[in-house]
């Protein structure tokens, strides 16, 4: 815990062989940059299959994360969805259950699911799924409590190829105060929100939007963009950071992501964890990043902070 009550800096891990037979080497390399915590991509490691636990997977992962001196998150399935059509949420709902029990297994805290998404329609129609939403999330809330997980919704995009409505920041910061449950709170990834607001005309209402979010954001995803759609056809991943569209997971500092007013402005809960995402591609900068989000942890404000001040 650093001084100011965040838990301090972490970085998402990469799956390497399907099997997890050499994730220890990968998590052996993150322990090397000096972060407190690392973020587990259980979404894509094949240890929940048709909505159960498969042990000798689960066993695999919770060896290559024994006996380290770091904490844990764990990114859930991205697919989850509490604001699809009504008949499909118990399935989502299995999903999340087992997902839940293998984040406890490995002894995180955080638990990261994304936020909904619906289709463009009328607002009727938007309104009862966001109802839904409210609904099923309090459900999951209460699995994460008996597993002492706090569930942290992720600040999504939507809309520019058919991909439906997200919330944005102050949207969600609206849902999880009417849903009021300990257990559920925010992951506040700011890549996402700039480019939800880009898409629907607001880029300048960036910085107000995220700080209406901010006491909410138990979690953090800490990665670089521009902000801007990605609308143009491109050949190459090159090509998209040579124009600066799409969530890019660049390196903090390469974007535009106006860091330093974020952290002067934004008070955030105690125990806030500054979780990097960042893309394969630019693993060559990670020690640049884990240093430069150590800053921006240490100089954030926390709730007690403020309450003092």
């Amino acid at each position: 815990m650093l001084a100011n009550g965040a838990t301090g800096t972490g970085i998402s891990a990469h799956k390497r062989a399907n099997d997890l037979s050499d994730f220890s080497d990968e998590l052996d390399m993150i322990e090397a940059l000096g972060v407190e915590t690392i973020e587990l991509p259980t979404y894509d490691m094949d240890i929940v299959v048709g909505g159960k636990i498969r042990r000798p997977q689960m066993e695999a992962l919770k060896k290559a994360c024994a006996g380290r001196d770091v904490a844990y998150s764990v990114h859930g399935p991205l697919a989850i969805n509490f604001m699809d059509e009504a008949w499909r949420l118990p399935r989502h709902m299995e999903v999340l259950k087992a997902s839940l029990e293998v984040a406890a297994e490995v002894g995180a805290e955080h638990y990261v699911i994304h936020s909904g998404l619906v289709p463009q329609q009328q607002g009727e129609g938007v309104e009862a799924a966001y109802d839904r939403q409210r609904e099923w999330l309090s459900r999951g809330g209460d699995i994460a409590a008996e597993h002492g997980l706090i569930l942290c919704v992720e600040t999504l995009f939507a809309g520019y190829e058919g991909k439906g409505i997200a919330s944005s920041p102050k949207r969600l910061a609206a849902e999880l105060a009417a849903i009021n449950h300990p257990n559920v709170l925010a992951t506040l990834d700011f890549s996402h929100a700039w480019l939800k607001l880009d898409y629907d005309g607001r880029r300048d209402d960036f910085v107000e939007e995220v700080k209406a979010l901010a006491p909410w954001s138990r979690h953090l995803h800490i990665h670089d963009s521009f902000g801007r759609q990605d609308d143009i056809w491109m050949f190459t991943d090159g090509e998209r950071v040579a124009y600066g569209h799409g969530d890019l997971h660049l390196p903090v500092g390469w974007g535009e992501i106006p860091w330093d007013r974020i952290v002067a402005e934004c008070t955030f809960p105690e125990g806030v964890l500054f979780n990097i995402e960042l893309n394969e591609r630019y693993w060559y900068a990670a020690q640049e990043t884990v240093d430069a989000t150590k800053r921006l942890a240490s100089a954030a404000r926390t709730a007690a902070q403020a309450e003092a001040a």
